[in-house]
């Protein structure tokens, strides 16, 4: 079968080796297993700790070529997405531009097999939109990567940015909102990482999506592409609860009817979970994803021969629905047509 991982991650090292000869934060350090710890700031913890497998793509591939199919796959940043914001709005530009030329040299390596999403610092609207303009018409990158908040500040629905969702709209690309591990992790501590990785995450995927629902910009902007991870978090098993007590928000749909113009991926160890996604999104809007190298592709397989699908529903959710939703196609297509 030809399968497209709509959630996969592959991180370039120069960036991270770039952050190792910092001297103030955020800063990265080797940590002997060919990753990286990083820090955002002097007084936490490392809030990343990417492994080897993050950054050596040929063996991603080559771990991929073990599963008995021929699987392509779209590279998101995950959580240091929030990097480009954390840092001052300049640095945060060079750097994303940096981290953008790398992704679009890796589509180039693999026209058939890769493609990849690009990096935006938030913190400048102006400089955002020039950089995302760049991304996608310079360098050919397919969407761009959308993170649970703007360094610290939870508010990626604040009305400065709404001529960067202006923009995405009219370029016609995807948005993936990823969370990024800043706004819970402090007030979901301890447990060796087991209360923040269960359920921080979800709650950040959450809330920032339901951001963009209340806020309106859901609504001024119909044709905008929202791509959540991790089955839309916990906002299809609430669907209700939000239709009930969101009046206030004023908005002339029900908070269920935008969510369900948003899209998600299969990131769930839970077959019931992915059958709901399925049940509640509608085959067309979701799409395998893996979340690559944090879970196994091949138990994420697995679960999804439990839930029973037509031959029609699978093709849909393991190659048609990104080649649609994503706007994919072969970087050699696309030079030719160009």
């Amino acid at each position: 079968m030809d399968i497209i991982d709509s959630h996969f991650h592959w991180w370039p090292r120069s960036i991270f080796e770039d952050l190792c000869k910092r001297t103030g934060y955020p800063r990265a350090k080797p940590d002997g297993r060919g990753g990286y710890a990083y820090w955002r700031t002097e007084h936490d913890k490392p809030s990343i700790n990417p492994w080897r497998e993050w950054f050596e793509l040929d063996e991603s591939f080559e771990h991929m070529d073990g599963l008995g199919h021929h699987v392509s796959v779209v590279c998101s940043i995950g959580p240091f997405s929030t990097h480009f914001s954390d840092v001052s709005p300049e640095e945060g530009r060079d750097a994303a531009l940096w981290w953008n030329e790398e992704m679009a040299g890796a589509q180039r390596r693999h026209p058939d097999r890769l493609w990849a999403s690009a990096a935006v610092p938030l913190g400048d609207t102006r400089i955002a939109i020039e950089v995302l303009d760049d991304a996608v018409q310079r360098l050919g990158l397919m969407g761009a990567n959308l993170p649970g908040s703007v360094g610290n500040d939870p508010r990626i629905d604040a009305e400065r940015l709404e001529p960067f969702y202006a923009r995405v709209e009219q370029l016609g690309i995807p948005l993936f909102m990823h969370p990024s591990d800043v706004i819970f992790s402090g007030m979901l501590d301890g447990y060796g990482g087991a209360l923040h990785l269960s359920l921080g995450r979800v709650m950040e995927m959450s809330v920032a999506a339901t951001r963009m629902i209340l806020s309106g910009i859901m609504e001024r902007h119909p044709k905008l592409k929202i791509v959540m991870s991790h089955t839309g978090g916990a906002l299809p098993y609430q669907s209700g609860r939000m239709d009930k007590n969101t009046k206030g928000a004023k908005l002339p749909q029900p908070v269920s009817t935008y969510l369900k113009r948003m899209y998600t991926d299969t990131v769930s160890p839970h077959a019931m979970g992915l059958k709901f996604a399925v049940d509640y999104f509608g085959i067309d809007h979701v799409m395998y994803g893996t979340d690559y190298p944090c879970w196994d592709p091949a138990t994420a397989l697995e679960l999804l021969e439990q839930i029973g699908m037509s031959a029609a529903d699978r093709q849909k959710l393991f190659h048609d629905n990104a080649r649609e939703v994503l706007g994919l196609r072969d970087l050699t297509q696309r030079v030719a047509a160009e």
